[in-house]
């Protein structure tokens, strides 16, 4: 491809590809020059050229010697358009998920419930890039531009036709979810998270709109869980667009949730959909566990699915790594789970999933992580003591923060909690008071494999932690 091709231009020299880090720029790279909350990308524009980027894509103003400048007032969504053409094509059927919660497990959902439906699909998130062979981590909920383009583009090399990402706030305002035609966009739900990134709920809120008012598809379809407090404005968007609406919940209209009753390793649900009851063994437990799969199965339906075949496969789906993932039983008999959650509601909704199977205590360990929305953390506390019998705060993954000062926020909403720093020991120590009829509940790091402290990743997995220690 010339680089005239791209900017309309008549400049002829060949494109090899695109790079927002100079460390990556080879001959014949455009470069993307972003301001960043830690580090100016403009000022990397000299090393960029040097190593021979042929154009820079850049705010208006900004000094550009000795390559072609392409300066525009949203130099991130024009960096994204340009390196879509480049990347292209794309698997034919994309659909997006954002929200607080659930995006993660949503997204593996979905690409679960397609290939029973017989597509070759891949879900790209937090977990990394999945599909039916293998899973590759990429470290970030949403990648950055370059890296999820040519992941699409991979996937579509690789026979990929159905691929569902998960779309952040971060991503969504970075405009890293730019480029490829997402054909529907599910929200779950909003709740406080990220707020040290967009400073307010509204702002956070916003950054999630995004998705839903200019990323998706004129002819998109959206599919919204209902029974969140903020589904409605997620439907004024879709009506506004005039875009296909698709409603799931106990408020839904397409897909209703009309029971739900608990049973020993999941639960049954009744949901009403097209005038028809459907009844359906969900082998996963948990209220919010029902809410992923329903909106995963709208996304299905969205993108041209069986609605009978694709609730009955819903029995059919396996669970998500550190999604309330059971990790072990003990000797004692006490199931160890671990999931991801690391917000009040998150820690609330794994909490009420376990309740109902606790017939002993509910003993939860958990922390927060530093350099984030430090006000998170006595709500999570007062989350912790509401819904567990025996809490245990620990660390997280500290980063650079004082580890004892953030344990000491989180025991400000729970004050009779047990302090224990190593997250090892914590684990351990909830591990070995388990009884028969007690569950145990790892909160906060799910699926990662290391630990952050300072800016060291200390190898660190709950699941491989809590095998250990129960034997």
């Amino acid at each position: 491809m010339r680089l005239g091709a791209l900017t309309g231009g008549d400049e002829a020299q060949a494109v090899t590809g695109f790079a927002i880090d100079h460390r990556k720029v080879a001959p014949g790279t455009i470069f993307g020059a972003f301001e960043g909350a830690r580090v100016n990308g403009e000022d990397y524009i000299p090393a960029a050229i040097a190593a021979g980027a042929i154009a820079v894509v850049c705010r208006q103003g900004v000094p550009v010697d000795g390559a072609v400048a392409i300066r525009n007032d949203q130099p991130r969504e024009c960096f994204a358009k340009l390196a879509a053409r480049f990347f292209a094509p794309f698997p034919e059927t994309i659909v997006a998920v954002t929200g607080t919660n659930g995006k993660t497990s949503t997204v593996e959902m979905t690409r679960q419930l397609w290939r029973m439906a017989g597509h070759h699909a891949a879900s790209i998130g937090t977990l990394g890039v999945t599909t039916a062979d293998e899973r590759v981590a990429t470290g970030l909920t949403t990648p950055d531009i370059v890296t999820f383009l040519s992941n699409m583009a991979g996937l579509a090399r690789e026979g990929v036709t159905h691929a569902a990402f998960e779309a952040s706030s971060h991503g969504l305002s970075q405009y890293r979810s730019e480029g490829v035609k997402v054909s529907a966009a599910a929200f779950t739900n909003l709740s406080r998270d990220h707020l040290d990134y967009h400073g307010d709920m509204a702002a956070y809120l916003t950054a999630k709109l995004r998705l839903f008012a200019q990323v998706l598809a004129d002819d998109g379809a959206v599919v919204v869980w209902a029974d969140d407090p903020q589904a409605e404005r997620v439907v004024d968007i879709a009506h506004a667009r005039r875009l296909r609406l698709i409603t799931v919940g106990e408020h839904g209209d397409t897909l209703r949730l009309v029971g739900r009753t608990p049973t020993l390793l999941g639960q049954g649900l009744e949901i009403e959909a097209e005038g028809t009851r459907h009844r359906v063994q969900l082998p996963l437990i948990g209220a919010y566990q029902a809410a992923n799969a329903l909106t995963a199965a709208g996304l299905v339906i969205a993108s041209g699915g069986d609605v009978a075949h694709t609730l009955q496969s819903l029995a059919r789906l396996t669970p998500v790594r550190g999604r309330l993932e059971r990790a072990v039983i003990t000797s004692a008999g006490a199931p160890v789970y671990v999931d991801y959650a690391h917000t009040p509601d998150a820690l609330e909704a794994a909490i009420a999933a376990l309740k109902p199977h606790v017939t002993g205590r509910l003993i939860l360990v958990f922390g927060a992580g530093g350099d984030r929305d430090q006000g998170k953390r006595e709500p999570m506390g007062q989350a912790a003591a509401a819904g567990a019998d025996v809490v245990i705060v620990t660390d997280d993954n500290p980063r650079n923060e004082d580890p004892a000062a953030i344990r000491a926020a989180v025991l400000a909403g729970a004050p009779d909690a047990t302090e224990i720093g190593d997250r090892r020991a914590a684990i351990a120590e909830a591990v070995g008071m388990a009884r028969d009829g007690d569950i145990v509940l790892i909160a906060g790091k799910g699926h990662e494999g290391g630990q952050l402290v300072g800016d060291l990743v200390l190898p660190f997995d709950d699941v491989t932690v809590a095998r250990e220690c129960a034997a």
